[in-house]
């Protein structure tokens, strides 16, 4: 079995048995979970032992690769427990440098290449989205003040939560909202703060169904949202926020980004980036997800975000870590994908499924079991422009909260 030279070195967690496309069977591994997977064809065992990062997502979403015992999250979960043993190995280890020198070139992210790129991932059917994402269409890390929310609760508890370290402290403050998604949060902050916002996204169905959404809304004559670059609007305002976009911008863009917010903002303007990134050293994301899932996509690490950061002058007044939120995210998004797998059939296909499914038990797993991790960092172009404790983003939140379920109360009053 050629699988043996790949999983009898890697599996030390859990039991993995693997049947072999001559249907011989091994077993790797002791203890939980117990997972038993086929290879339908021996062109699949050759790629898994050169390639397994890659390989093994497209054997999945191929049907060359099948779950027989546990669940595709079960395996991954008992991969992503015993990955550092591929990543030691001197022949793996081979791809993931060449990941990285070849970073660069793989994160060029001019406009005309991230208009394709957004378009890849964001332009697919607005259905789809509603199948599993909540009602707000909030599509980054949810807020859970508690393990028993629900997906629709953390996903506004994350809306406030910005709202907070924004400071949205008087109304009439122009607001700049970096990668919009479907409007969702420059709609919060326009109704409950009286802000005027402006969004920016590259995707064509965002952009249609946000500005339908600003249509709608009591606040439609404060709500712009363009269909533009980032790196074309003109400022200046009060306030910046960007939530789940600086990933897709590109190492070598991280400079100019936060150039780009330093020269938006106001002389007492704030900004909040809201995005994915690594607890440890940097590396480039795992290759089924950049080639399938989010082409030109880049996880930075701390180090990068502040070498890029500290030219440019700004305070980073405020820096928060979410760990494990984003993990609880993914897999209220995953069991809605699932439990919807029929009407995703129709959509796409059931390759399509299957795609979709390693990409969401693929990023939960990175986010309980690796190095993933979500931080929002708050800039300011002065020292003193916000208050020198954060008890202010407390008091604030805990106001909101309250306007919130007492509708009686305008949020925008207790804000301030």
């Amino acid at each position: 079995m050629l699988a043996a030279l790949l999983f009898r070195q890697v599996v030390r967690e859990g039991t993995l048995t693997v049947v072999d496309a001559a249907g011989k069977a091994e077993t790797f591994g002791r203890g939980s979970p117990r997972v038993t997977v086929r290879m339908h064809d021996r062109a699949t065992e050759y790629k898994l032992l050169v390639n397994p990062k890659l390989c093994l997502g497209e054997a999945y979403m191929d049907g060359r690769l099948t779950v027989e015992e546990g669940s595709l999250y079960d395996f991954l979960e008992l991969a992503g427990r015993n990955v550092v043993n591929v990543e030691n190995h001197p022949l793996w280890g081979v791809f993931d440098r060449v990941g990285r020198a070849l970073r660069p070139i793989q994160t060029f992210n001019p406009v005309r290449r991230a208009r394709r790129n957004v378009a890849h991932h964001y332009d697919l059917s607005g259905e789809l989205y509603d199948l599993f994402l909540d009602t707000d269409r909030q599509y980054s890390c949810a807020y859970f003040r508690s393990s028993d929310e629900d997906l629709d609760t953390a996903q506004q508890n994350k809306k406030r939560h910005i709202a907070a370290k924004l400071q949205l402290d008087r109304p009439g403050l122009r607001v700049l909202d970096i990668g919009s998604g479907w409007g969702g949060l420059g709609v919060y902050l326009a109704e409950t703060f009286d802000a005027n916002v402006t969004g920016v996204t590259l995707s064509t169905e965002q952009h249609s169904y946000s500005r339908d959404r600003a249509a709608a809304s009591p606040a439609a004559d404060r709500l712009d949202f363009q269909l533009t670059d980032y790196r074309e609007v003109e400022g200046p305002f009060d306030r910046i926020v960007s939530v789940g976009m600086f990933e897709h911008i590109g190492r070598r863009n991280y400079g100019p980004f936060f150039r780009t917010v330093r020269d938006l903002l106001t002389d007492d303007g704030a900004a909040l980036i809201h995005a994915i990134g690594y607890a440890d050293s940097p590396g480039p994301i795992n290759p089924f997800m950049r080639k399938y899932i989010f082409p030109g996509a880049e996880l930075p690490s701390l180090s990068e975000v502040f070498s890029a950061v500290e030219p440019t002058g700004m305070w980073a007044t405020d820096l928060e870590v979410l760990r494990l939120h984003y993990a609880m995210t993914l897999r209220a998004w995953r069991e809605r994908f699932l439990a919807n797998q029929a009407s995703v059939e129709e959509l796409y296909d059931e390759r399509f499924v299957r795609m979709w499914e390693f990409y969401l038990a693929l990023c939960e797993v990175g986010f309980r079991r690796r190095t993933n991790m979500v931080w929002q960092l708050q800039l300011t172009r002065r020292v003193d422009t916000l208050p020198i404790t954060r008890d202010y983003m407390v008091d604030a939140e805990r106001r909101l909260l309250a306007a919130e379920e007492n509708p009686v109360k305008r949020a925008s009053q207790s804000a301030t």
